[in-house]
């Protein structure tokens, strides 16, 4: 399997993620929302954009490895942020940065949409991260 990244010429720089990603394999992940909660179900950094956004990417990890997937793998990131304005940017990727060596996160980040939502299912979930993966 591989995934190849690639950010063609004329297209908007610098972002901190590919803009296209072309995989080859056979089975394709798709990992539900998730969110800033621990195994047991217990909000993690209530409050804080930041430690959700690494709790959320997480737990997105335990999820592509229990599909036999890694973030080596991923072609596509969507994060679902709550009360979004531009100047959340910085606590937004001090959250990816955070976890980015402990989960294997590709730097830039695959193709990736950041969604400003008003709420979430819970009034505490400030952000929702979707993956999707390909995988022979």
């Amino acid at each position: 399997m591989g995934v190849q990244f690639l950010s063609p010429q004329g297209m908007m720089q610098p972002v901190p993620y590919h803009h296209v990603a072309v995989a080859s394999g056979s089975r394709h992940v798709h990992v539900a929302g998730q969110i800033s909660r621990d195994g047991a179900g217990r909000p993690v950094a209530t409050g804080d954009l930041r430690g959700q956004v690494a709790q959320a990417l997480r737990s997105t990890g335990h999820g592509l490895g229990g599909a036999g997937a890694s973030f080596a793998d991923v072609v596509r990131l969507t994060f679902y942020v709550t009360n979004w304005s531009p100047e959340r940017i910085g606590d937004f990727m001090a959250g990816v940065e955070d976890v980015a060596g402990e989960l294997g996160l590709p730097q830039p980040l695959p193709p990736s949409s950041l969604i400003g939502v008003d709420h979430l299912f819970e009034p505490d979930v400030l952000v929702e991260v979707e993956a999707t993966a390909i995988v022979d």
